[in-house]
């Protein structure tokens, strides 16, 4: 439908000089809703796709997801002169870069250039690995260099394609696409948190330890490049009608898109203390290092449960609803953690926190993405994206600042609590605003958003009324 309408346009009168650009940017708009009116919800190509961004989750987000497990064998033995807020500084810069090469990403993606963007970031998270490999001990900046920067970049350039590209396949089911997609984070960090374990304190050692992983990552990053496909001609997404800046103020000047970019900001900067730490502060409580190589794992299996499930549980409770309870519910968590001193503890505070911060997490992109206009989603997400990474940039090394070399555990506790409580309090503002906006509109509802906001037991009393 898009090549005929294309054609039969073409075939027109030539327009004036004057009116050409934007009868151009009409065609590309008008042949880019055709395509969206008609994604097939499905596939062999749309379920490889989505298998695809699900491998690109595992082994970059993934990936960092596991960095507790360098952040306690640097502070142990690679980087013992470094205090943990030095130390934590290389996994907060990767979470920062992972989303703040995002406004770029965007932009390249809605252009065409899914594929260009995408190798060179499997291909710069590869390289960091093995270039991590042959650091040796005590060199603080190579470390930084390697694992902070080149990986942050590389799974950067990875992270918003991986997510934006479930929209040229769905569009009912992009929310619940999204959550799986993003699953792939936490089943990464289980199966990397195991391996690194062993392969750092094994007898392998630092560098073949770390090149074996850095093949295993390599190999389903080769398979994630060949399994997602785009959808939309490269004709279209060429000159794309989406002006970067308009869609980049909108960010800032819609009130609810800017609460909700403040509140994840807000979480992101509570939400990595544990991922970070609790490895390291089941250690320091006295666990055995056996069990306590188990703590990280206990977190991302419970994540990656709770990713799953968001696909489930958002359709009856909403995006926004899903996100204040989770929001609330780590808060609690994370000043809970202030009691962590048995195994007990540790596999209860670690299996919650996985659970209802994966939840959170899983919500997140649909959740930026509410407000977005579908031509502009790719520059939207990016900037979101971009934003929230400095809450994931700043946190750990705050926590690692708060916490001191006597580990004062309450400290990071009660300051990632009460920050992510502020940003729970600002999802309940976005909440009431995209009520307040429900009622005010009357007929002029768009149904399927609306679904997504508040969930499929709410859409009787949104179907529009004559």
């Amino acid at each position: 439908m898009t090549s005929t309408f294309l054609t039969s346009a073409s075939s027109e009168e030539t327009p004036p000089p004057q009116n050409r650009a934007k009868d151009n940017n009409f065609l590309r708009s008008s042949s880019h809703v055709a395509a969206e009116s008609e994604l097939p919800e499905g596939g062999l190509a749309a379920w490889c796709t989505v298998f695809g961004a699900f491998l690109s989750q595992f082994c970059a987000f993934g990936y960092t997801n596991a960095f507790g497990v360098y952040q306690a064998f640097y502070a142990e033995q690679y980087l013992q002169t470094e205090s943990s807020s030095a130390v934590s500084w290389i996994g907060s810069l990767t979470t920062f870069l992972v989303t703040a090469v995002g406004p770029m990403c965007g932009p390249l993606f809605d252009s065409g250039y899914f594929y260009h963007v995408y190798i060179a970031g499997a291909i710069l998270q590869s390289l960091s690995i093995f270039m991590l490999s042959l650091v040796q001990p005590g060199q603080y900046y190579q470390i930084l260099l390697a694992q902070g920067l080149t990986s942050g970049v590389g799974q950067g350039l990875m992270y918003v394609p991986s997510f934006t590209i479930i929209s040229h396949h769905f569009r009912r089911r992009q929310a619940i696409m999204m959550s799986i997609v993003s699953s792939g984070a936490a089943l990464g960090g289980v199966v990397n948190t195991i391996m690194l374990n062993y392969l750092l304190n094994g007898p392998l050692g630092f560098k073949t330890g770390v090149q074996i992983s850095g093949a295993f990552i390599s190999g389903l990053m080769i398979l994630s490049c060949i399994l997602m496909r785009t959808r939309y001609p490269p004709v279209i997404q060429q000159a794309p009608s989406v002006n970067f800046w308009k869609a980049t103020k909108k960010c800032f000047t819609e009130i609810p898109s800017l609460l909700t970019i403040i509140g994840f900001t807000l979480f992101q900067t509570a939400y990595m203390y544990p991922l970070f730490y609790f490895q390291l502060d089941s250690l320091q409580h006295g666990l055995s290092a056996s069990f306590a190589f188990y703590s990280l794992v206990i977190i991302n299996a419970g994540s990656f449960l709770a990713r799953f499930m968001a696909g489930i549980v958002l359709p009856f409770l909403g995006v926004i609803d899903l996100t204040i309870i989770t929001t609330f519910v780590c808060a609690i968590l994370i000043i809970g953690m202030i009691w962590l001193g048995s195994a007990a503890s540790v596999v209860v505070l670690g299996l919650l926190y996985g659970f209802f911060s994966g939840m959170n997490i899983g919500v997140m992109a649909p959740m930026l993405g509410l407000t977005s206009d579908p031509a502009e989603l790719g520059v939207r997400m990016g900037v979101g994206f971009a934003i929230t990474g400095i809450g994931g940039l700043v946190g750990s090394p705050i926590c690692g600042a708060l916490l001191t070399s006597h580990y004062l555990w309450w400290a990071p506790a009660l300051f990632c609590g009460a920050v992510a409580i502020v940003g729970g309090a600002l999802f309940i503002g976005v909440r009431f605003l995209f009520e307040r906006a429900r009622t005010g509109r009357g007929a002029s509802v768009d149904s399927d958003k609306e679904n997504i906001v508040n969930g499929n037991d709410k859409k009787a009393e949104l179907e529009p009324k004559a």
